[in-house]
């Protein structure tokens, strides 16, 4: 799951995005309404966590400039004002949910993993694929109920396969996935992690489509 977090306070920032990412998340920051829209205009996320004060504005414009688009991307509001006459605004602006500071990030992980699992119409918290079962909240993989141990980016790319089951994933989209902006990306990272999830896994459960990408197998 890949996340825009929006908050121009540098040590909430941080700590939100290096929690988030122990959850599994990959997040992308930035702290002003202008980089949001500039974020949002130029890359795809699953969700995004909006501070409601920035510097430069309010994220009520953000999100305003979001849903004028058609763009139905979930939307979290962080905001230290909690009163109810505020979460009102924030949510028929357009906003799935809102968190008044200061909050749990457990909570704010699980109400992310909630948010996107609802967009994709899933009414079960796990992802299964015949014998294949995927935690997102656990990062825990079993087949044929037995655990199965990943890394965090095998765990992505899997997450990503599994939420869509004989679609094919290019290798730019599994990139997204697995990447934020600082990070560098190696040119055969995501065959190296198709290649250790085939091995655990077996060889049949992933396929590759020359030219395209992969896509989780689905009998004929």
């Amino acid at each position: 799951m890949r996340i825009l977090l929006v908050e121009d306070d540098p040590v909430l920032a941080d700590g939100l995005r290096a929690g988030l990412t122990l959850a599994g998340l990959t997040v992308d920051a930035v702290t002003s309404c202008a980089d949001a829209q500039a974020a949002l205009a130029g890359s795809r996320f699953d969700a995004v966590v909006l501070d409601l004060m920035l510097p430069d504005g309010l994220g009520l414009d953000v999100l305003a400039a979001l849903r004028a688009r058609q763009d139905a991307t979930p939307v979290i509001l962080l905001t230290a004002l909690d009163e109810t006459p505020d979460r009102i605004r924030g949510l028929d602006a357009g906003a799935d949910d809102y968190l008044g500071k200061p909050f749990d990030l457990d909570e704010l992980a699980a109400r992310l993993r909630a948010l996107v699992r609802r967009g994709s119409g899933r009414a079960s918290p796990l992802l299964t694929h015949g014998g294949l079962a995927l935690d997102p909240a656990m990062l825990s993989v079993t087949l044929d109920s037995s655990p199965v141990g990943v890394s965090r980016r095998e765990f992505a790319v899997l997450s990503m396969l599994m939420e869509r089951p004989g679609v094919i994933r290019s290798k730019g989209e599994l990139e997204e996935r697995l990447y934020g902006w600082q990070e560098e990306v190696e040119s055969n990272t995501v065959e190296v992690y198709v290649h250790n999830l085939r091995a655990k896994l077996g060889r049949e459960v992933i396929e590759t489509v020359r030219g395209l990408g992969y896509r989780l197998r689905v009998p004929a």
